[in-house]
């Protein structure tokens, strides 16, 4: 989780330890699909790591990964499952240009506020590197809200999700939604973006 809302900090500072203990069998194709379309050992910057599970496979299959969360509660659990250190960051401080050959943001980018996501876009964009590779993940909607935990997203639509990437050029843009849940248990529509820079 990557947000100033103060809210959404404070439930991921309370559920920490948590969130980051569940346990999950379930294939994640997504990731391995992600992970199949990158050069071995490509370098590869994890926002919202959560509690590591993610930076884990891909650190187990030889990727280099920098995992982050904006919740220091949860990066400190992802320190303990990964034995790294993890950093603390913001979206809206992610800094750099052409350092990582990949981004993966599953559902964190989801908490950037409205306002802020294109130029949160624009500033994954420019610390990949020509060719890089965006995953992204978010709740779909119609407008931005709170979730029963009171945590806060921005709900776009396929449409607007477009828009959004739209600012800054990509080669390829594909956008799928699916079915899925959360959390919060509750069933939850999908929106799964990947895009590529061009070289």
């Amino acid at each position: 989780m990557t947000t100033r809302d103060p809210d959404t900090l404070a439930f991921y500072a309370a559920e920490a330890q948590a969130y980051a203990d569940r346990r999950s069998t379930a294939p994640q194709p997504r990731l391995e699909r992600f992970l199949a379309a990158l050069p071995a050992g490509a370098g590869i910057l994890e926002l919202g790591c959560g509690g590591g599970q993610d930076s884990a496979v891909m650190l187990a299959r030889g990727f280099d990964v920098t995992p982050t969360d904006g919740s220091p509660e949860m990066a400190r659990e992802a320190e303990r499952r990964l034995g790294q250190p993890v950093a603390v960051l913001l979206f809206q401080d992610i800094e750099g240009c052409a350092l990582y050959d990949a981004v993966w943001a599953r559902a964190c980018l989801l908490h950037a506020p409205r306002p802020e996501l294109p130029g949160v876009i624009g500033r994954v964009h420019r610390i990949l590197k020509p060719g890089g590779r965006l995953y992204a993940s978010f709740k779909a909607g119609e407008g931005e809200g709170r979730d029963r935990l009171g945590r806060y997203f921005n709900y776009p639509s396929a449409e607007e999700l477009r828009g959004v990437f739209a600012t800054a050029p990509w080669a390829t843009l594909e956008i799928e939604a699916a079915q899925g849940g959360g959390y919060d248990g509750e069933p939850t529509p999908w929106l799964h973006v990947t895009a590529v820079k061009p070289d």
